[in-house]
């Protein structure tokens, strides 16, 4: 019998919350209701200070952050099923992926952080709450990310057809779902993150709309170059990266200051094309199909430098498969809420590199 989910989540981006109310069971996943919810303009500016200078986060400083952004979830939750018309007993449980604000698994003691008080979230909306999805694989000796591949791969695989699922959010990942074999999963570096922080930087605007501003630059190759050099794109999967490799310290160290700034925009959405392409060419040959989600495929100039890289691939959105692919994401984590309450794995092992599957998350009781 199908029940009820609200999955939430915040990207890199920092902008809001996105939230998605969907009914699910074992075969079967309905969107109900959509919802992005913005964040205040100030809590904006704290996230992005505290994920850019950690060392300016002390105890109470952290504290209040994590209280703010589970606030801000709850608000996002309750005004999503306000919206709907649908009340908080008929749904089973929240899944709130949380803010991440640190993300090391490859630290001395390796850990990922997201924060957005859970039990705020719980006993503000009367739902049972499902957070902090990631720890368990880290604690398995898995890179916590990414988690989405899994519910890629369930609703989006073929047996007839190799494919590729491929989120582009601040940083990109692929879901490789071959026709038969093991599904694999893994970052393939920045996204939408450095074009979004350049175009804030250089224009005082949060994105580049549909890649314009990229689309009046010129790539330049030497820039490029540069930055694929770089050993992180070599690194075998299991993989995961975040903001606290790609910023723009790391792309100034590259010279870009010594370009106009639309070339550098254009040579950014290149970096992100170009990684991306090479990424599904190395580790998934014979891939028939990609599937895009996430908002980098409103990033016309993006998509088409995507496109451009793989020529003998269709390149299409999660939308002619049933699912906005603005709300794929937040769509993960209702379902990996559900995956929590039936007691089943939320993991991939080969995507994160975990010793074994485990169910993730942990329960907050309204």
């Amino acid at each position: 019998m199908p029940e009820r989910y609200v999955g939430l989540i915040s990207g890199t981006s920092v902008d809001g919350i996105d939230a998605v109310l969907a009914e699910i069971d074992a075969d079967t996943f309905e969107v109900l209701a959509t919802q992005c919810h913005a964040y205040p303009d100030a809590l904006q500016v704290d996230l992005r200070l505290a994920m850019r200078h950690p060392e300016v986060v002390g105890a109470d400083r952290f504290g209040e952050l994590h209280v703010r952004v589970g606030a801000s979830f709850r608000d996002a939750a309750a005004a999503l099923l306000a919206g709907a018309g649908i009340s908080a007993a008929d749904v089973r449980a929240i899944g709130s992926h949380g803010q991440t604000l640190r993300h090391r698994p490859d630290a001395a003691y390796p850990f990922t952080l997201q924060i957005g008080d859970a039990a705020t979230i719980a006993t503000g909306t009367g739902i049972d709450t499902v957070a902090d999805f990631r720890s368990s694989d880290v604690a398995l000796g898995g890179e916590g990310a990414p988690l989405v591949p899994p519910f890629h791969a369930w609703l989006l695989g073929a047996r007839d057809e190799s494919r590729v699922a491929l989120n582009i959010g601040g940083i990109a990942n692929i879901t490789v779902m071959p026709a038969s074999g093991e599904v694999t999963g893994f970052d393939t570096g920045p996204g939408n993150t450095l074009l979004d922080a350049w175009s804030r930087l250089h224009r005082d605007l949060p994105y580049d709309e549909a890649g314009a501003w990229a689309g009046t630059g010129v790539v330049d190759e030497a820039l490029v170059e540069r930055a694929l050099g770089d050993g992180w794109f070599d690194r075998r999967p299991p993989k995961s990266t975040g903001t606290e490799y790609f910023h723009l310290d790391w792309l100034n160290a590259l010279g870009s200051s010594q370009l106009a700034p639309a070339d550098v925009q254009a040579s950014l959405a290149e970096i992100s094309a170009r990684s991306i392409a090479s990424a599904i060419g190395r580790w998934a040959p014979g891939t028939g199909r990609v599937i895009a989600c996430g908002g980098g495929v409103h990033n016309t100039d993006l998509m088409r430098r995507v496109r451009h890289h793989l020529p003998d691939t269709t390149l299409e959105t999660t939308a002619g498969h049933g699912l906005d692919p603005d709300w794929v994401e937040a769509a993960a984590f209702a379902w990996l809420a559900m995956r929590y309450v039936a007691g089943e794995p939320g993991n991939l092992p080969a995507v994160t590199g975990a010793r074994r599957a485990a169910v993730l998350g942990a329960l907050y009781r309204a």
